[in-house]
């Protein structure tokens, strides 16, 4: 199956420059990355087409090599090199940017190619509401590769070190001749690093990392939500051979609250409401996260009427103001009635039976209206 051409799958004009063609990059991995599309295996090969397109089209040298050979210059197979790397196939930063901001440690990270990178890694953290709205710290356990402490990270055996690869002269690409073209391609002897190890390290074999479970304490900043990452930069896996290490990204969900819903910077509750203080008002006390509050309860209240309590909601992580809590009362039925009880429903019933419904039963005027009209236009 023939490939498309890598400007159409972008969508860019051949000419766009480095922005225009990042920005594309950025939309599209946005919109078929497998976390989104939830195993649609048509939009895991987009994207995998799409990823495949940038990392030709963000290198100079491999776009120039593209723009004059078309895909026989950047074929893979022919030395192109992978596509792959991060946490769900792909830089998880670079495609989604973090939620926060890089407020969680260093800078630049990408000495070297990305091939070499360490891979990002993700970290589901379930959190309850109370804990999301006000932040704590946590221990997390993180099975990774770390830097080999016998090597420090350059996979030679302790006091020697890595030659220059004597195939390409420590380029880490050789030029390979195919009729009128000259393609170049990976050093099959010491794939692209450039330098070989003539004796490796005992304990990580020459990669330069070993595996290990590493515990870290990460700060949950208040109010965030399900949905929300935090990247911890250089805690991900470490890359071969000395290579930076990639990113960590602490994934939050909110558990559901058996009494709260949080919509944003504000929260839902319903509160139950007994049948007379609903009809002659009160005052009832009513959750918030802070404890509890008295709410006025006007008389006449109804069903689902709506009770916005300002500033008992949550702060946002992004900032901003509080949100409120909204409470919605539900009035309740009485049960389990005795028979004197019963009895003083029936006179408080049949006291209301001669005066006109509406006055006593806003709703049901509406209601049964309605249900008139409705049937008149069936007969009618």
């Amino acid at each position: 199956m023939s490939k498309r051409d890598y400007y159409e799958v972008l969508g860019v004009a051949k000419g766009a420059d480095d922005k225009d063609i990042k920005k594309a990059y950025k939309r599209l991995a946005m919109k078929f990355h497998p976390d989104r599309t939830q195993g649609d295996k048509g939009m895991e090969e987009k994207f995998k087409e799409v990823q495949e397109a940038y990392e030709v089209l963000s290198d100079e040298q491999k776009r120039a090599a593209y723009d004059r050979f078309g895909h026989a210059g950047v074929d893979p197979n022919r030395g192109g090199g992978g596509f792959g790397g991060g946490a769900g196939g792909g830089d998880f930063g670079d495609i989604f940017g973090d939620v926060f901001g890089d407020i969680f440690g260093g800078g630049g990270r990408r000495g070297q190619s990305r091939a070499q990178r360490g891979s990002d890694l993700r970290y589901n953290l379930e959190l309850n509401l109370e804990e999301a709205v006000k932040g704590k710290s946590v221990d997390i356990k993180v099975p990774t590769y770390v830097n080999c402490d016998s090597c420090d990270g350059s996979g030679a055996k302790k006091g020697t070190s890595a030659k220059s690869c004597p195939t390409c002269h420590g380029a880490g690409q050789v030029t390979m001749r195919q009729g009128f073209f000259a393609v170049q391609q990976t050093c099959p002897t010491c794939n692209g690093r450039g330098k070989i190890i003539p004796e490796p390290c005992s304990k990580c074999h020459g990669e330069g990392r070993v595996e290990k479970t590493k515990t870290l304490s990460v700060k949950i900043p208040a109010g965030v939500d399900t949905g929300d990452r935090i990247r911890l930069t250089g805690e991900g896996e470490a890359g071969m051979h000395g290579a930076p290490a990639g990113d960590l990204y602490v994934q939050v969900n909110v558990r559901a609250h058996p009494i709260f819903q949080r919509d944003g910077n504000n929260l839902y509750c319903d509160v139950p409401l007994s049948f007379t203080t609903a009809a002659l008002g009160g005052e009832i006390a009513v959750p918030t996260l802070d404890g509890r509050i008295k709410l006025k309860i006007p008389a006449e209240t109804q069903t689902d009427k709506m009770f916005r309590l300002r500033g008992k909601g949550v702060q946002s992580v992004r900032g901003g103001g509080v949100g409120d809590l909204v409470c919605k009362v539900v009035i309740e039925t009485p049960v389990n009635l005795s028979d004197k009880q019963k009895e003083l429903l029936r006179q408080l019933d049949e006291s209301m039976a001669g005066e006109s419904e509406a006055k006593h039963r806003p709703k049901s005027k509406g209601f049964f209206d309605g249900v008139k009209k409705f049937f008149d236009d069936l007969t009618g």
